[in-house]
């Protein structure tokens, strides 16, 4: 059985802007972009990159395949972290499951499963996987689903989002997250953890992300007049 503490969270509704996904602050009424409409926006040029390679419908088939692979795998992990019987949605989602039991183990004393974090200093919001003690140290803690093991090199958008996170919960309990924990599950059983303890770099990143999602907006709402 897995150790929940009892840290309340605002549930905030989502609302979307031109594609954008914004959450709407608790505190202030003002309206933030999701952390990952921010890391997507900045890394739009390689995902039009990757859909002009592949084609249009292919993208499409691969986007559709990893999303709904990517949330039944979260609601598996979801549901054993909550203590709750696990119902996998098919065979290969059961297999990812039992081959990222062992490392969903080193996971406890819970501060949060899917529950929204937003920062008034920052402006951005979001909707973490899970907050909690990873082998015995606080960590955000993301759950990725990939066809293959992505190399490090490539996922530099994933840790800017974790670390935003962390800073999002510092400012909502003054809570230290020690470090940024990724794991990675191929439908192959294939397992890869990224354990990022280094945040700084991650925040310096994270400043220059959200620097260029408010300019090019800025740029378009200037351009619409």
């Amino acid at each position: 059985m897995f150790t929940h503490l009892d840290i309340q969270f605002a549930e905030i509704e989502t609302t979307y802007v031109d594609g954008n996904r914004y959450y709407p602050s608790p505190s202030t009424g003002s309206l933030y972009p999701s952390i990952t409409s921010i890391t997507s926006h900045y890394n739009r040029q390689v995902f039009k990159d990757w859909r002009e390679k592949v084609g249009n419908a292919e993208a499409d088939r691969i986007i559709k395949e990893s999303t709904t692979r990517g949330t039944s795998f979260h609601k598996s992990a979801q549901d054993y972290l909550e203590n709750k019987t696990v119902e996998h949605e098919s065979p290969e989602i059961e297999f990812m499951f039992d081959a990222a039991k062992p490392y969903l183990d080193k996971i406890n004393n819970i501060h949060a499963i899917e529950k929204c974090l937003y920062s008034d200093v920052l402006g951005i919001a979001g909707r973490v996987d899970c907050i909690a003690e990873y082998e015995g140290e606080l960590a955000i803690i993301d759950f990725k689903t990939s066809k293959k093991i992505k190399p490090e090199a490539w996922i530099q958008q994933y840790f800017v989002q974790e670390v935003a996170y962390a800073c999002m919960y510092y400012e909502m309990t003054q809570q230290v997250v020690k470090k940024l924990i990724t794991i990675m599950v191929t439908p192959d059983g294939e397992i890869k953890v990224f354990d990022k303890r280094d945040k700084k770099e991650y925040i310096i990143l994270l400043k220059k992300y959200i620097k260029q999602f408010v300019q090019d907006k800025l740029a378009e709402y200037g351009s619409s007049k």
